[in-house]
């Protein structure tokens, strides 16, 4: 049964319809630009802010008013920008945030550094929850980040983390990695048109792992992702893990503007309906059966492998 999820996995997400170049009004990004301490940083952080707000909305549709970018960020500049969020967001909108610096973990506490006082990953997460979006993604590429996964788990949140505890401090590559990603035509793994955020981490980590590897050095930073809630970190699709990251798009399009007619539109609804299901299935795990589990994952799948057939053929 598991190796028939595994292939119902694979054919589900083959299918998908190519995403278009327009913008998306039910996408919304923040990049948090921290402190960067030693110059040589701060420019390196600098430069990755840039680039990947460029390609945010160069490549995935990020419309300018929708993609917010806090360079030299203050405790104060992100608290005013989650209060701008909560009055732009509804429940249908996915929110990317991207924490691009330095991160610090205590024993206790981690934080992502700021301008004058930090952050917690408690304080993000109270951040937030506060929001009206069903769908969050948080990228925290900082060092130290593994200890925002405990904090940061839910229902709907993908959580990614450059490190896989706080205990790896050292300043970390996988931000280049990860615009390298973005811009990567081989990163789209099953080649359906879509980047998906679990397509990218994966790619991500595979070169962060090539760099330390070709210069003859021990990792320091081994990115994890978690999606399920738990808030146990993974570096790939297992336990569970990765299906909403497998699910959930950079350059996902809004029912509006994917449809280019009333049959296409039907689709489309239809296929969020299904991803719906799948999504409340994957948080009921605990309380259901494994075979019922299975079962009703696999049914779920096959009716999706469907839609995404025909909104493919309704497109070429």
């Amino acid at each position: 049964m598991k190796h028939a999820i595994s292939l119902i996995l694979i054919l589900a997400f083959a299918c998908i319809v190519c995403a278009q170049k327009s913008s998306d009004p039910n996408k919304f990004a923040i990049i948090i630009n921290g402190a960067g301490g030693e110059a040589v940083y701060g420019k390196q952080f600098e430069e990755w802010t840039a680039q990947l707000s460029s390609v945010l909305s160069s490549r995935f549709g990020f419309d300018a008013n929708q993609l917010t970018v806090v360079k030299g960020a203050t405790a104060e500049d992100v608290k005013r920008t989650f209060t701008t969020l909560k009055t732009q967001l509804d429940a249908n909108n996915v929110l990317f945030m991207f924490l691009i610096g330095h991160g610090s973990y205590d024993g206790k506490e981690s934080k992502f550094n700021l301008v004058g006082p930090d952050l917690s990953a408690a304080e993000y997460n109270a951040l937030l929850s506060a929001l009206p979006a069903r769908r969050v993604v948080v990228f925290n590429m900082s060092s130290a980040s593994g200890e925002f996964i405990k904090s940061l788990a839910a229902k709907g949140r993908i959580v990614v983390t450059a490190t896989k505890s706080g205990q790896e401090t050292n300043a970390t590559r996988f931000p280049g990695f990860f615009i390298s990603a973005l811009t990567a035509k081989d990163a789209d793994s099953d080649q359906d048109g879509h980047t998906s955020v679990l397509e990218t981490f994966v790619y991500a980590n595979r070169l962060t792992a090539d760099f330390y590897k070709q210069a003859g050095r021990l990792a320091t930073e081994h990115a994890m992702f978690d999606d399920n809630g738990d808030g146990v970190g993974h570096e790939k699709l297992e336990a569970g893990e990765g299906l909403l990251a497998r699910a959930t798009y950079l350059d996902s399009l809004s029912i509006d503007e994917a449809a280019a007619n009333a049959a296409t539109g039907r689709l489309q609804k239809e296929r969020t309906r299904l991803e719906g299901e799948i999504e409340q299935v994957i948080a009921r795990k605990g309380s259901m059966a494994e075979a019922e589990y299975e079962a009703t994952l696999e049914r779920l799948f096959i009716e999706l492998a469907k839609v995404n057939r025909s909104i493919k053929q309704a497109g070429s």
